[in-house]
């Protein structure tokens, strides 16, 4: 006899792989933060950036449950305004240091640690004043995860353990990637791959500005 309660445990979890790695690896906000993170303060740094979802996302998941859902549509869209003036200001901050900046060196234990504690900061505020993650969980995840949970437990963590096993795993994994390589690159090619990300996390303001920005004044 199938056992029904680990066939949907199997199911879940193959589903939360799938969503996670296509969050993972998705342009966006944190996305932009981990490569211009990793850039500057090599791979710590990318890494924790990319772990900020383990941190930032369970009040994210209660609160799209619980609250998202029975307020207007204005407060998600006022949310992503919001998030679109961080992203824009962490933008024009990454632009104007990549006129200037050169290869990184190897940072005293100290101020590799004031580095590592500012961008997982960033990181954290970024995904927290994103509407991103509110979107998913209040449209796709959290109607996911209830129907997880009525297969039992195990099929809701297995769901959640796919979901975050891919998007934290995918960043990192881009983030070694960018670390391999900082060093090996000229000035020229370091501030362009600096300004790239820069343009990255202006793409992903101007999107959050026309998408909810529209939505705010309709």
């Amino acid at each position: 006899m199938v056992d029904e309660g680990r066939v949907g445990s199997v199911g879940e979890l193959a589903l939360g792989l799938a969503l996670g790695f296509s969050a993972g690896v998705s342009p966006g906000p944190l996305l932009a933060l981990v490569l211009s993170g990793t850039l500057r303060g090599g791979l710590g740094a990318g890494l924790r950036i990319a772990a900020v979802p383990l941190l930032t996302d369970l009040p994210v998941i209660l609160l799209s449950v619980a609250v998202l859902s029975v307020l207007p549509s204005r407060f998600v869209a006022a949310g992503g305004v919001v998030g679109g003036a961080f992203l824009l200001w962490l933008a024009v901050s990454t632009l104007r240091e990549a006129r200037t900046a050169t290869p990184p060196t190897a940072a005293d234990p100290v101020t590799a640690r004031a580095q590592g504690r500012r961008v997982l900061r960033q990181g954290a505020v970024a995904n927290l004043l994103s509407p991103h993650p509110w979107t998913f969980w209040l449209t796709t995840g959290a109607p996911v995860l209830v129907a997880a949970w009525r297969h039992g437990p195990p099929a809701a963590g297995g769901f959640l353990l796919g979901f975050y096993t891919l998007l934290v795993g995918s960043k990192a994994l881009l983030a070694l990637a960018v670390a391999r390589a900082r060093h090996r690159i000229g000035t020229r090619a370091y501030r362009l791959l600096l300004a790239a990300t820069g343009l990255l996390l202006l793409v992903a303001s101007a999107l959050l500005f026309t998408e909810f920005g529209t939505a705010l004044l309709n």
